[in-house]
């Protein structure tokens, strides 16, 4: 059937919206945000949609269809620039008032409404998706329907969280809100968020027939949608969300989920209005914190991360040498991505250890067991080094040691393809200690992984002054196909993430050396908001990875490496040994029980966090990063960092810098000059109002 101009709208300028009559009598409403290449809802989106829906309820259509014009996706969600801008005039209300507002009054249409679901569906296009009354989605792989608004430090604001326990029921409609996880078609038709997957060529065609013709949701639904939310139910569900949320966040670290399960808990038995109203102010309360306004600055620092990986990296086949645990499992992981993968050691045995733990890597991440062996193909052990030849990448992941890496260089650079990149995974020797003998140093680079590569999102890219502009782009490329974030880094020893981990660690060392229990320094570190404590992270790292680092840093920075760290035995190195600073099992530290009596020292907090924020002053001072923004998305997605204290910088904005200052100074005059103020504590970057 064709489209055409709907008549009614004259007089109306529209800029984002595109109303088209099909010949059934079905309207179909295109969102096409004009000067934008993804769809988000700005106010001026959301004003002009009001003026839509008025001109629509005056005059009927048999139905009207909400679809999206951009190849994109659906929507994104709301314009988080804009919510930005409104947190800072203080009129978050307003805008949160008009989305509820202009979604109730489609809600309210004298007619049926379809919304037609391709690619992504974020935030507040699934909310405007559950103000229709059906709603249709595309089978493709990149359709993905969610409400992530939890990791923004809010909750789904526009009526999401009002109607979705009432359309799927509690535990379903909680579960996706809490976690932010985005479920494909064919899983929101399983929960009955969606009522129809069909092929992407056939979506609005069904949208429409939908539209004429209705649909009547199966009766369980229907009832688990009524049952789940009323009293009793709330009363006993909402205290067992909180307990499964308090397992992985604090409530005075991260409060939305806890605010979202209470305004549930409170208004989920009431009028559409009253739930309504309630998620509004909870949302608007939410959007003044501390933690939402960081967790929204670092989601677009992630965008900036993601936006240096443009273009094709030319990389196809990546050839690997090392195959330890890093080596082997960036290997693994790149296989996992589509990439073909040779893995080069000096012994057999090492590969095939490499290879077994790939294998686990394939089974866990690849759901589809008929997909694993096409995985498991990409990733072949080469002894002989013959991928040398074959490789657009090379990566370099062997001991800790400059003249055996430079000798490998010798070897390795003569038999690659001359547009080939050469890159060392080293943590911590810096790049012109490497290049000496580089034929081509404008194609070597750094790689930084971190342990474990699978999980850890962050990729440091490595710069020396040889290093061409087009390397580094794709390696970024490159990290982005992989799925991580690259950031660039000065070649300077420990680089960005290293660097200011160590005197954290360091420090944490010299406290366990002096007596202070693991568990009560490691306490310290998670109250303060850190993933894990700083004793349970060396034995993660390894021993003997900490002191190959502690011998490059140390003197460097200037501090000492306590015997703990020093001296390490070759069978005790940590976890991968299941000895350490703790005993291990089973991949779990058991930590010895802390005395019902025992108090930590007052400074201990201080002790182990300010080491970091002086390191990181110093690298901003130094230049290893190109700002504080590229600082604090390094330090939280390398070293886990606080991600509600917006990073070391953003933490020293808000905490204030000379109040910090002066508890650095107390700290050096205690326990003497590795606690000196590093040179940059006089920036003026770190007196800026918090962003």
């Amino acid at each position: 059937m064709a489209d055409s101009p709907a008549a009614g709208f004259d007089g109306l300028r529209l800029r984002h919206w595109r109303p088209e009559r099909r010949e059934d009598g079905v309207l179909v409403l295109q969102f096409d945000r004009a000067d934008a290449a993804v769809n988000a809802f700005s106010q001026d989106v959301l004003i002009e949609l009001a003026d839509v829906l008025e001109r629509i309820a005056i005059d009927p259509p048999k139905g009207v269809v909400i679809a999206s014009a951009k190849a994109s996706g659906f929507i994104a969600g709301a314009d988080l620039k804009e919510f930005q801008e409104f947190d800072r005039k203080g009129t978050v209300d307003d805008a949160i008032r008009r989305g509820q507002d202009v979604f109730q009054r489609l809600a309210e249409l004298p007619c049926p409404t379809v919304a037609a679901i391709h690619g992504f569906c974020m935030g507040g296009g699934t909310e405007i998706a559950l103000a229709c009354r059906y709603r249709v989605a595309s089978n493709d792989a990149s359709t993905r329907i969610g409400l992530p608004e939890t990791q923004l430090g809010i909750f789904p604001g526009w009526g999401g969280s009002a109607r979705l326990p009432r359309l799927v029921g509690a535990p379903a409609a909680m579960d996706m809100m809490l976690t932010g996880r985005a479920l494909s078609a064919s899983a929101a038709r399983g929960i009955g968020l969606v009522d129809k997957v069909v092929e992407p060529a056939l979506l609005i065609d069904a949208a429409a027939s939908l539209a004429l013709r209705g649909t009547t949701r199966p009766f369980k639904q229907r009832a688990l949608g009524w049952v789940t939310n009323t009293f009793v139910a709330r009363k006993l569900l909402a205290p067992q969300m909180a307990k499964q949320v308090a397992r992985k966040a604090k409530k005075d670290h991260y409060p939305a989920p806890y605010a979202l399960i209470s305004t549930w808990q409170r208004f989920g038995g009431k009028s559409l209005q009253a739930r309504l109203d309630g998620e509004r102010r909870a949302v608007v309360k939410l959007a003044g914190t501390t933690t939402a306004r960081n967790l929204i600055r670092i989601f677009f620092m992630t965008e900036r991360l993601k936006g240096l990986g443009k273009g094709d990296a030319g990389i196809r086949h990546v050839h690997v040498v090392g195959a330890g645990v890093m080596g082997g499992d960036i290997a693994a992981f790149a296989a996992y991505k589509g990439f073909e993968v040779t893995l080069q050691d000096r012994e057999q045995r090492f590969i095939d250890a490499a290879m077994t733990r790939a294998q686990a890597l394939f089974d866990k991440k690849v759901k589809d067991p008929a997909k694993r062996p096409a995985v498991a193909q990409r990733l072949q052990g080469d002894l002989a080094g013959d991928g040398v030849a074959k490789a657009d990448l090379v990566i370099e992941a062997i001991i800790e040691n400059p003249e055996a890496k430079r000798a490998l260089y010798e070897t390795l650079e003569p038999r690659m393809k001359p547009d080939a990149l050469l890159t060392t995974n080293t943590s911590s020797i810096p790049l012109d200690d490497l290049r000496g003998h580089i034929a081509r140093p404008a194609q070597f680079a750094g790689l930084h992984y971190f342990n474990p590569v699978a999980q850890m999102p962050l990729v440091e890219i490595i710069h020396h002054d040889g290093m061409a502009p087009e390397t580094e782009r794709r390696l970024a490329a490159f990290c982005k196909a992989l799925g991580k974030f690259p950031v660039p880094v000065a070649g300077t020893p420990g680089f960005l993430v290293n660097r200011v981990l160590f005197p954290y660690m360091l420090e944490a060392g010299t406290a366990y050396a002096e007596g202070i229990p693991g568990p009560a320094i490691d306490k310290a570190a998670v109250k303060f908001g850190m993933p894990m404590g700083p004793i349970e992270l060396i034995d993660t790292v390894g021993l003997d990875v900490a002191a190959g680092v502690g011998r490059e840093l140390a003197p460097f920075l200037g501090l000492e490496v306590p015997a703990a760290l020093a001296q390490v035995d070759p069978t005790k190195r940590g976890k991968k040994d299941g000895q350490g600073l703790y005993t291990w099992e089973n991949g779990k530290a058991r930590k010895p029980e802390l005395p019902a009596d025992y108090k930590a020292p007052d400074d201990l907090e201080d002790r182990l966090i300010l080491p970091l924020l002086n390191e990181a002053v110093a690298c901003l001072h130094d230049g290893v990063v190109a700002d504080a923004d590229l600082l604090d998305a390094g330090a939280i997605f390398g070293t886990g960092f606080a991600p509600f204290r917006g990073g070391p910088i953003q933490y020293i904005r808000t905490a204030g810098a000379d109040a910090l200052l002066e508890r650095l100074k107390a700290l050096q005059a205690k326990y003497g000059e590795r606690f000196a103020p590093r040179q940059g504590w006089d920036n003026p970057a770190l007196r800026e109002p918090p962003q």
